[in-house]
């Protein structure tokens, strides 16, 4: 996986041909080819497409942001079908079901996604789609992704992972049974805090060709600069990963064991970890103020370490503790960040 991380989606090796697909800034085409318009394709997105559709073993097609993914692939549902999707997932995704429920387009049913039974138990002919996280954002819930798929293609039922968390080096749900993959690759594809895209893999060419025509006739289409900073940073995926895994697994064995922390989530992979605070909502917000080396930011999976209270948003599902934190670990040295956290967690004691 990391040599593909580094090698796939590149040039030809040729004499005088780049080490890196140029960024090719085009609206119109030559008529004859292939892509004929920007909105229907760019060299540079291929590049990145190519990147991100090996690692997880399918054909990925990449859109202006995560949320635009998630969408898209949601919107292909057919009207009076019923989505079962987790209680606890990204409020974006959540929000948009809501709103498809609201104006009448189809059915929702929220579940725990790490009770394989209740989810199962929801799964009947009328739904049409399963949509698993896995760990969920902010809970980190785990799903048993193999079994799920088995309950949902049991009835005739499409599977979604948001891998946005877990990324392609942790888990492949493709591999696994899934028929989609999605992700916000604006954070652990990227890893630089400094580009939104988002992306869908499927080895599913009807689905395939679904998603390229709706990303065709909405526009939903990835800035060139932004498909080229998520290709660069894509190269250092294992690396990042690594190297944040390893800060995340360090800091759960000293979070624990600190008197400021009533509970710490953490799934065992991955680089998110959420804690719930013994003061609640005050103490979570002071400790989000008082940290200098962590950011107090809302997104994740940047190489710096960031962290933020979920339930300062409005849309957050109300069953998430007023007190979690949700710390994206990054990559600096532990030790600085672990004294960073301490002294944050100090003053909610004070």
């Amino acid at each position: 996986m990391s040599t593909l991380a580094v090698k796939a989606g590149r040039p030809p090796s040729e004499p005088d041909q780049p080490l890196n697909e140029p960024i090719v800034m085009a609206s119109t085409y030559v008529a004859g080819g292939e892509v004929e318009y920007g909105r229907y394709g760019n060299q540079t997105w291929r590049a990145f497409e190519d990147a991100v559709g090996a690692l997880e073993g399918g054909r990925a097609l990449s859109f202006a942001s995560g949320m635009a993914a998630i969408t898209t692939v949601l919107d292909l549902v057919a009207p009076g079908q019923t989505v079962v999707a987790p209680r606890h997932c990204y409020q974006g995704t959540l929000a948009h079901l809501a709103a498809l429920e609201q104006r009448g387009v189809l059915e929702v049913v929220l579940v725990d996604i790490d009770n394989t039974a209740q989810v199962a138990a929801a799964l009947d002919d009328n739904v049409a789609l399963l949509w698993i996280e896995s760990p969920t954002n902010p809970a980190l819930e785990v799903a048993d992704i193999p079994a799920l798929c088995d309950a949902a293609h049991a009835v005739g039922a499409r599977v979604i992972v948001d891998n946005t968390f877990a990324t392609p080096l942790v888990q492949r749900p493709l591999t696994q049974g899934a028929d989609v993959v999605v992700h916000s690759a604006t954070k652990y594809i990227s890893g630089h805090s400094d580009a939104l895209i988002g992306i869908v893999v499927t080895s599913d060419d009807q689905i395939h060709r679904a998603v390229d025509e709706a990303r065709r006739v909405r526009g939903a289409i990835p800035g060139t600069l932004e498909a080229w900073l998520a290709l660069r940073g894509l190269r250092t995926l294992h690396l990042r990963v690594e190297r944040a895994q390893a800060n995340a697994a360090g800091l759960v064995a000293r979070l624990r064991e600190h008197p400021a922390v009533d509970r710490v989530r953490y799934p065992g992979f991955g680089a998110v970890i959420a804690i719930e605070l013994t003061g609640g909502a005050d103490a979570a917000d002071l400790f989000t103020r008082s940290t200098s080396l962590w950011v107090h930011a809302t997104s994740l999976g940047g190489v710096e370490s960031s962290l933020e209270r979920r339930r300062r948003w409005q849309g957050e599902p109300l069953t998430i503790p007023e007190s979690l934190v949700r710390l994206s670990v990054g990559i600096e040295d532990v030790d600085d960040l672990w004294k960073d956290l301490s002294q944050a967690l100090g003053q909610t004691l004070a």
